[in-house]
């Protein structure tokens, strides 16, 4: 049996540095992905890229999360309703945006929901997690047999991971319920101040 294991980073290099990690311990980066915010552009559309921005590229993200490169050597732009612009790679978003090819945009967002769902993860965790990356954030899933979860975890735990319950009483206390994907995406500066109640 797999299961799946997740963690969100205020940082988009403490999340690099966990999937590294992930894949020196033997994970294959097939079995990771990575959803990290760019709505500081960060990561410029101009430069090589093997993905598309478009969120019906879901096998071609698959595909390239398992090129043997690195998971993070095949980031690629897409758009999330709700998020805004997210640099992205793995079976996670090609699970999300597999599910909404030929659907209208405003699919995708339910769609990494649901795919963190669909794989394990409680609801509650799954919207906290996609807040999270809205509000600047990178995302890290891992598939992992049963007897790899402890080690996983702490590999994950080791890069300054946010801790989900605490950061969702957080949102919650501000007025936040869930996450809604028809949402205004957050500037660069909003993710700025977002980041500085954290860090």
């Amino acid at each position: 049996m797999t299961q799946t294991v997740t963690a969100l980073y205020d940082r988009y290099e403490d999340a690099s540095v966990a999937v590294r990690q992930l894949e020196a311990a033997g994970i294959p980066a097939s079995d990771i992905s990575v959803v990290a915010n760019n709505a500081e552009n960060w990561h410029r559309a101009d430069e090589p890229s093997t993905t598309s921005a478009d969120a019906s590229v879901g096998a071609g993200l698959g595909a390239v999360a398992g090129g043997g490169a690195g998971l993070l050597t095949g980031l690629g732009l897409m758009a999330i309703p709700g998020v805004g612009p997210v640099v992205a790679a793995g079976w996670l978003v090609a699970t999300a945006a597999g599910a909404v090819v030929g659907a209208a945009a405003g699919g995708a967002a339910g769609g990494i929901v649901g795919a963190l769902t669909n794989s394990g993860v409680p609801e509650r965790q799954a919207n906290v997690y996609a807040e999270g990356v809205r509000r600047g954030g990178t995302l890290v899933t891992a598939r992992v047999s049963d007897d790899r979860v402890a080690e996983a975890n702490r590999i994950l735990e080791g890069s300054r991971r946010v801790d989900v319950d605490t950061r969702g009483a957080a949102y919650r206390k501000s007025g936040w319920s869930r996450f809604d994907p028809a949402a205004p995406q957050y500037s660069d500066e909003q993710v700025r101040r977002e980041r500085e109640l954290y860090l």
